[in-house]
């Protein structure tokens, strides 16, 4: 009897905080003050209300462009969802909150998200307030950030009306290769390599040697793609963040999100953030330069032209929604007819 009371309870808060959500969407207009909420005592702008104060105002061409992205996702989401299930608290797991500036941000792994959690840590005054000078694993420390998750359903929503969300994402594929290589190929611990490359060796090569079992540290990129299209994984859990898909990490279409920052203009997108923050004097890390990032794009292609066609059809099929949310065309390297 306990454990149906105990079920009961459990959908019936998934139920609010599903409608909660669904109330998200409907944000009032900012001009009274509603976003002000936010904010203590309401007297500064907050961030949402400066973006609105931009819409309404001579757009720059960068905001023209912020909107644009905001009205894609928009139409896109109403075009290919129909049917979704309810969401969790735990579904809010990577949105993370800063309560003082009024920001929500979700944070997608291999898309400059050490970086954004160092930029938050530096904000909140917790932290030095040169993002540069917070060490990578302060900032993923479980704890420093809070998380959307860990309020109730009435503060979801409060927060979820009045507060700017935002997220960065990155082209699938050549997001799929740098965790790939960061992960798995040369990491910076072996502690992936033990927990998923012994999984993939044990279950997907023919006669894997004691090293590789004992290891998991010679994972091809041809058998990284079988594991993450083999049912089994799925079957057993959400992908690892690192590689689960965009959309549902952070569920684009079903939390408003006001800022869509991509990876290939990561300066510019972060600056534009900061600046509807209102931090004049925080500086964003500096983003990889130009050749970097042609370099992990010509990375990505030599991994990707060694796949069959065939397992490109299937995996483009896997990630084809954050393809078609974030308007990302599909690699030219492909061969998907």
């Amino acid at each position: 009897m306990g454990r149906r009371c105990w079920r009961r309870r459990a959908l019936a808060a998934a139920c609010l905080v599903a409608a909660l959500l669904l109330l998200s969407a409907l944000r009032p207009g900012l001009e009274g003050g509603a976003a002000g909420a936010g904010r203590p005592g309401g007297k500064s702008r907050s961030p949402l209300q400066r973006l609105h104060d931009l819409d309404q105002g001579p757009r720059s061409a960068l905001a023209e462009v912020h909107r644009q992205r905001r009205d894609l996702l928009h139409r896109t989401c109403s075009r290919h969802t129909r049917r979704q299930r309810l969401l969790q608290p735990e579904d809010l797991r990577h949105v993370l909150v800063d309560d003082a500036h009024g920001l929500l941000y979700c944070y997608v792994p291999k898309v400059a998200c050490t970086n954004w959690k160092r930029v938050l840590l530096a904000l909140s005054g917790r932290a030095p307030p040169d993002p540069r000078a917070i060490p990578a694993h302060e900032a993923h420390a479980p704890g420093r950030l809070p998380s959307l998750a860990d309020f109730s359903p009435a503060e979801v929503n409060r927060r979820l009306r009045a507060y700017l969300a935002f997220l960065f994402v990155r082209e699938p594929f050549e997001r799929l290769a740098s965790a790939y290589r960061n992960k798995l190929e040369r990491p910076y611990s072996a502690a992936f390599q033990r927990r998923f490359g012994t999984s993939i060796v044990r279950r997907l090569r023919p006669r894997p040697g004691p090293d590789a079992l004992t290891r998991g540290h010679d994972v091809r990129f041809a058998e990284f793609l079988a594991y993450l299209l083999d049912p089994r994984t799925r079957r057993a859990g959400p992908f690892n963040e690192h590689w689960e898909r965009a959309h549902a990490l952070c569920h684009p279409c079903r939390l408003r999100y006001d800022v869509v920052g991509k990876f290939e203009t990561l300066a510019e997108d972060a600056a534009f953030v900061l600046g509807l923050v209102g931090a004049p004097g925080l500086r964003f890390p500096e983003p990889p330069p130009r050749a970097r990032a042609a370099a992990t794009r010509d990375r990505a292609a030599r991994l990707f032209r060694d796949i069959s066609p065939f397992y490109q059809r299937r995996l483009f099929g896997l990630y084809r929604m954050d393809f078609l949310l974030f308007n990302y065309s599909a690699p030219s390297y492909l061969r998907l007819r």
